[in-house]
């Protein structure tokens, strides 16, 4: 299929209402598209005119997960009505539990044209401080990138066995208000772990949005993006900008391979990579509004 750009989807489905989910939801509704999501618990959520739909996905063997896992009414009704749907749930052992729950009724929907899947940039092993970019090897070969990768393969596979455009989005970390190293100083969360050399991307969430709403518009086929901001840099930096914002203090530094520190960190802080995201820019016409961790955590400030 060829590359259509303009009108944004009229209604879009996201599967997994969590925070990227939320704020590509609530763009979408300020352009005007109908937007609904899947949630654990609609009670629980917060009065922003989204619809919520309550679903789990059960993972494989998990007799009670799989025993909730069955779409309701209204799910099914927005799943048929959908022209977009876009996957923000983590994937499992098997991959997406959303699409091998819900194949069946995407593919007898008569409005999909466009599904898209929030993926990660771990796909991508240690690079000792090098750049990655869409024609690099998705080469990690962790349980967690393993898992990302068949969830990714999945998706692509379905839209192409469908005839629907797609979009799998490789992100570093996500960031913005209320999740951010403000709230970890503030909350006594904050972890001060150093590895020599050691950078990354991140990413703010309202940039994650306008790029996928991006991606929306030009609706093209079996597309991969890397998104990022254009500042890689030390964890410990961020830190201590977010200190001083605030006030408060910087926690006691540790080394990123001290026994205290856990398997999951570490394996965190083994990955050392910088992203270029120049092709998804010029690809969506996109550039991030918070160009660095400081405009950022500024704005989170405020």
């Amino acid at each position: 299929m060829s590359v259509t750009s303009g009108a944004l989807p009229a209604r879009v489905l996201v599967l997994g209402l969590g925070y990227s989910g939320r704020h590509v939801a609530r763009l979408l509704q300020s352009h005007g598209v109908a937007c609904s999501g899947t949630v654990r618990d609609p009670g629980a959520a917060p009065e922003d005119g989204l619809i919520r739909h309550r679903w789990v996905a059960g993972a494989p063997g998990d007799g009670e997960g799989l025993c909730r896992a069955e779409p309701g009414t209204t799910l099914r009704d927005a799943i048929r009505a959908a022209e977009a749907v876009l996957c923000t749930l983590p994937p499992d052992d098997a991959g997406d539990p959303a699409l091998r729950l819900l194949a069946e009724e995407l593919r007898a929907s008569p409005a999909l044209r466009w599904v898209g899947y929030l993926s990660s940039t771990a796909v991508y092993a240690d690079r000792a401080g090098c750049w990655v970019d869409e024609t690099s090897a998705a080469d990690a070969v962790d349980a967690t990138a393993q898992r990302r990768l068949l969830a990714e393969r999945q998706w692509r596979a379905f839209a192409n066995e469908i005839n629907v455009a797609s979009a799998v989005f490789r992100l570093p970390g996500i960031y913005g208000r209320g999740r951010n190293a403000l709230v970890q100083l503030a909350e006594g969360r904050a972890r001060h772990v150093l590895r020599p050399g050691l950078v990354f991307n991140r990413l703010h969430v309202e940039d994650l949005a306008t790029a996928v709403v991006a991606a929306m518009r030009l609706s093209a086929p079996d597309a991969l993006y890397l998104l990022a901001d254009d500042e890689p840099a030390p964890p410990q930096d961020v830190l201590a900008y977010a200190a001083g914002l605030s006030g408060l203090p910087m926690p006691a530094a540790q080394a990123w391979d001290a026994p205290d520190v856990s398997p999951a960190l570490r394996r965190f802080y083994a990955s050392n990579k910088r992203i270029d995201s120049s092709a998804a820019r010029k690809a969506l016409a996109w550039a991030p509004r918070f160009n660095t961790y400081r405009e950022g955590l500024q704005d989170a400030l405020r």
